[in-house]
């Protein structure tokens, strides 16, 4: 379908806060309830055709975005429209029919006690997409799509491999016909030989089925290959978004920058040591004030430590929270046309 301008999927100021009880210890001590914010008013736009890396270190709030775009939790606040039409509890079997998610680990998230032609006309069956005596035959053409034999439709998760059972999470997120699907990890556990033929399949189905991807990973180099932009999140905020090439040319963010040297260079020529990400991640409870980088960021000035950055256009298509830019004059959406205005 041609772009209209509409972004295939949005999120508006998007948030999700687990209430934390205590127990019956905690409320006998007389302490306050507490709240992990895991996403904290998160705004995105995906065009259709696109793929959108979604980034930052685990605990960071990635997969919980990702799982609240496909309605499987409930946002606290905020809102998801798909084209342009907000999604509300009567629209979320629609939304099931257009957007899928394939899980990280393909060792739990299909049911070992089916066959996996099971599990795959079972999605056929509760979304009433082909008659009974065709299933079989969609079933196998599903298999053959992501590069498995129809001849192992009979047999259960247990007897694949990992990279096996992830092309059957791949055959079962496309059994509705998908638009749109968030990929959450889905080479993480597997192996490094592996994951090679993973992605390469993603990339082939995008093209041949025009789909249009979300792709969470911690894996920088996957990202870099695969993404046409990049959106950093660091305890539940988005502090940077670009398009590939130029975050991976010039991150602005100290956290961006950080994550991007610490990406291993097999050239021997450039190769240089680097660390990770300076300290450990903030108890995402009790988060620091202010930027919530800042105990890690070796740039924190004062303002850092009390006042929260905005999320500014910094140049087109640029958008960065960091006071190290508010000198920096503002891009006007209209102008810079990013995707998170």
């Amino acid at each position: 379908m041609p772009d209209n301008g509409v972004p295939l999927v949005e999120a508006r100021g998007l948030s999700k806060r687990y209430d934390l009880h205590g127990g019956l210890l905690g409320r006998l001590r007389g302490r306050e309830r507490e709240s992990l914010h895991a996403v904290d008013d998160v705004s995105l736009r995906i065009m259709r055709g696109e793929t959108v890396g979604l980034v930052g270190e685990s605990g960071c709030g990635k997969s919980t975005f990702g799982r609240l775009l496909m309605h499987l939790e409930r946002p606290t606040a905020g809102e998801i429209r798909y084209e342009g039409v907000v999604v509300d509890d009567d629209g979320i079997e629609a939304l099931r029919r257009k957007a899928q998610i394939i899980f990280q680990d393909p060792f739990s998230s299909l049911n070992p006690r089916k066959k996996v032609r099971s599990v795959i006309e079972e999605v056929l069956a509760v979304h009433h997409l082909c008659p009974r005596d065709e299933r079989g035959a969609r079933v196998d053409e599903l298999l053959e799509r992501v590069g498995l034999s129809p001849e192992l439709a009979d047999r259960r998760p247990r007897q694949f491999s990992g990279g096996q059972r992830q092309r059957i999470g791949i055959a079962r997120a496309l059994a509705v016909g998908p638009e749109f699907i968030v990929a959450d990890e889905p080479v993480s556990a597997l192996d490094v030989s592996v994951q090679a033929q993973v992605l390469n399949l993603l990339v082939e189905l995008q093209e041949q089925l025009d789909l249009t991807y979300l792709f969470i990973s911690h894996n920088l180099g996957v990202v870099r290959h695969l993404s046409r932009r990049v959106v950093v999140m660091y305890l539940g905020r988005v502090v940077e978004e670009a398009p590939t090439a130029e975050l991976f040319a010039e991150p602005l963010h100290p956290y961006t920058q950080a994550l991007i040297q610490a990406v291993p260079d097999l050239d021997p020529d450039r190769a240089v040591e680097t660390a990770a990400v300076e300290g450990d991640l903030p108890n995402p409870i009790h988060r620091p004030g202010g930027c919530h980088f800042h105990p890690r960021c070796p740039f924190a000035m004062d303002v850092c430590r009390s006042e929260s950055p905005q999320l500014r256009q910094v140049a087109p298509r640029r958008v960065v929270a960091c006071h190290l830019y508010d000198d920096r004059p503002e891009v006007p959406a209209a102008t810079a046309g990013s995707s998170s205005q």
